[in-house]
């Protein structure tokens, strides 16, 4: 065969080596574009991080901060993770209220950000160190500064302050709650399984739980219908799902679980947000957006950070600052 021959042959070749990469690069296009796809129905939710607080800022923080000293000048007079903050909070426009909890010396659980007491109250020690009747009769916002400490504005005005987790779960009996275990013991999760187990399942399904490893594999062991996240949750989902979820796969691990998903990060999600958004919704998993990188819990607590969140997102969005962001979200995300 002569070499003439063999060039209609090899220009197929060459043809059929170009089309291919470029048909799959236009399926994976197709599959995964929320231009192709119909916007999702509904509106996105908040998200109030400790209820209504006092924020701080953010320069050089690191996990050994005492952010009480460094408060912005009070706005309002609410403290963190307190059942009036709370309340405020749901007011404003809350659809969830996160709060922090510890697990006390005699097996119950105080709501209070901190391991220790120091930064925060008038007391000393490990908060677990302390009964919960202990922890009721310290000052919580005995600490609070915002100049330095020439002032403290909420000195004497904390006093029983500290609820239980009984006392939210009796304060807000029909309210969406995500509960933050505050260590990595896996017998606190399971003190927090033994504490929850007995509620309603129509109370679980109102409730998130999040913390370290091994405490939320203790609770998702015991109530496995109960919604939980964790770092270990979150990577088994989104690992997978960034290497594969291209062709629309998504792992069994992102079922019925909530993904803390960065908004610098969010982009580069297969799908995002409306397939994103639409496959999570089929495995019954919900997402919330977080500010940033993901750091230190990090906000959209201005109006203006609102002009980040896609237009059509319908999932939450975690914010700081409730008393800001609850008054303009409704007209922001009218057309929803």
């Amino acid at each position: 065969m002569s070499t003439s021959d063999n060039r209609p042959r090899k220009q197929w070749y060459r043809k059929k080596v170009v089309w291919i990469p470029l048909l799959f690069v236009a399926y994976v296009f197709f599959v995964n574009s929320s231009y192709l796809a119909a916007p999702p129905a509904g509106s996105p939710f908040l998200l109030a991080h400790r209820g209504m607080t006092q924020t701080f800022h953010m320069e050089g923080l690191t996990n050994e901060t005492c952010t009480a000293e460094r408060i912005y000048p009070p706005e309002h007079p609410y403290l963190e993770n307190t059942l009036p903050s709370m309340k405020a909070a749901f007011a404003a426009g809350a659809d969830v209220v996160e709060f922090d909890v510890h697990w006390t010396k005699d097996g119950q659980f105080a709501v209070f950000h901190d391991w220790t007491l120091g930064c925060r109250t008038n007391g000393d020690g490990v908060t677990r160190d302390f009964t919960l009747a202990d922890l009721q009769k310290l000052d919580i916002g005995y600490n609070y500064t915002a100049d330095g400490g020439r002032t403290y504005p909420f000195r004497g005005k904390g006093i029983g302050l500290m609820p239980s987790l009984t006392d939210v779960l009796k304060a807000f009996p029909d309210e969406s709650l995500l509960i933050h275990i505050k260590s990595n013991d896996p017998n606190e999760g399971q003190a927090l399984a033994d504490a929850l187990q007995a509620l309603p399942k129509e109370r679980l399904e109102k409730l998130t739980v999040y913390g370290g490893d091994e405490p939320i594999a203790a609770v998702k062991s015991q109530i496995p219908e109960l919604r939980v996240i964790s770092m270990d949750t979150m990577k088994s989902c989104l690992i997978p799902y960034i290497a594969a979820g291209w062709s629309g796969y998504v792992p069994d691990a992102c079922a019925h679980t909530q993904l803390h998903i960065p908004d610098q990060i969010a982009p580069w999600l297969w799908g995002w947000p409306n397939r994103f958004m639409a496959r999570m919704e089929a495995v019954n998993t919900r997402a919330i957006l977080v500010a940033g990188s993901g750091d230190f819990s990090a906000g959209f607590d201005t109006p203006a950070d609102l002009d980040r969140v896609p237009a059509t997102f319908t999932d939450g969005i975690w914010t700081n600052r409730i008393d800001r962001i609850g008054p303009v979200f409704p007209e922001k995300f009218a057309g929803n």
